[in-house]
């Protein structure tokens, strides 16, 4: 068995080195035969150079360098676009996916699986950001069309049919938990004990979790667009209701005093939902904005081996067929 372990970096100078010597240790256990591919995402410290030293002393790891920062699931596509392995593994370079599943995993696909996923426990996490996550599950199930479990992330071992199906998806927004979930196949889940990270900081701030966490509501359902009319028609008829209301109320009564208070009510209410249903419609216009410009998912400047990795990988129709670009040799 030929196994390709890929690998997305930014800004990791730090760990590279102890990973190296990690998978160094590990993998021959695993498999017989294999390789692993660092994709640099434009980090800003010396990563690229440790890639540089790293694929020269070792054969056996290759580099892809992007042109500058596309992204953690552009980075991962990038490294699936070139691993050739019969079974290739996804995991970070922070050692927070522990390279000892992967013995565990690989041994899951004899048995039919075609994905084997790693799921964590969220032990040592602070209590608001574990019950956020939590939440944040339960809601996205109930309008998604895809089931994501919590703690799955992007460690997981895959088989060609299986990487071949993912690269057969050629959108440029990517949520890759959906897109796992999406393909489908026979999946073993393996569990595991939350690791701190090794070395380095994490790029993952309350800014760009929300930002996924939206690209996960939005990437896989209209169910928001159908929201709003529901709710939309909810508020159109009370408000009738409450005109009629107002006008039966100033035939029997009469109008005492303008009701001010009823008014800014009405429009600052109204005006809330408008403009969020305009943000719901701009963020689907915005991802068709995208789409329908057709650029590549991620650029490649340097790589490592004799012959280079173009610069653009196609992807979608492209690769339907199973026909993918030969990566360079290391």
């Amino acid at each position: 068995m030929r196994l390709s372990v890929v690998i997305p970096c930014f800004n990791e100078e730090r760990g590279l080195a102890q990973l190296h010597e990690e998978l160094s240790r590990v993998l021959p256990e695993v498999a017989e035969d294999f390789e692993v591919i660092l994709v640099d995402d434009g980090s800003a410290d010396g990563t690229l150079r440790e890639l540089r030293a790293l694929a020269e002393s070792d054969p056996r790891f290759t580099y892809l360098a992007l042109s500058r920062n596309f992204g953690k699931e552009a980075a991962m596509l990038a490294g699936l676009s070139q691993a050739h392995g019969e079974v290739v593994a996804i995991m970070d370079a922070d050692l927070q996916h522990p390279p000892e599943l992967l013995g565990q995993m690989t041994s899951l696909l004899s048995k039919g699986y075609d994905q084997v996923v790693a799921r964590r426990t969220r032990h040592g996490e602070p209590v608001l950001r574990k019950m956020v996550s939590k939440l944040y599950y339960r809601v996205i199930n109930k309008v998604v069309d895809v089931e994501l479990e919590d703690g799955v992330g992007d460690f997981r071992v895959l088989t060609r049919r299986a990487v071949q199906a993912l690269l057969s998806l050629g959108e440029y927004n990517r949520f890759s938990k959906g897109l796992f979930a999406w393909i489908g196949f026979d999946t073993a889940v393996v569990d595991y004990e939350n690791v701190l990270r090794q070395a380095g900081d994490s790029a993952w701030t309350f800014r760009k979790l929300l930002n996924y966490g939206i690209d996960g509501v939005v990437s896989f359902n209209n169910r928001p667009l159908r929201l709003a009319i529901y709710l939309g028609g909810l508020v159109t008829a009370l408000s009738f209701g409450y005109a009629a209301w107002l006008l039966v109320y100033a035939l029997r009564v009469g109008v005492a005093v303008p009701g001010y208070l009823t008014l800014m009510c009405g429009v600052l209410g109204l005006g809330g939902l408008q403009l969020l249903f305009l943000g719901v419609i701009g963020e689907y216009l915005g991802r068709i904005y995208y789409e329908s410009k057709q650029r590549p998912h991620f650029l490649v400047k340097e790589s490592s081996g004799a012959r280079p990795v173009p610069v653009t990988v196609p992807l979608g129709r492209e690769t339907a067929g199973g026909q993918f670009l030969e990566r360079s040799a290391p």
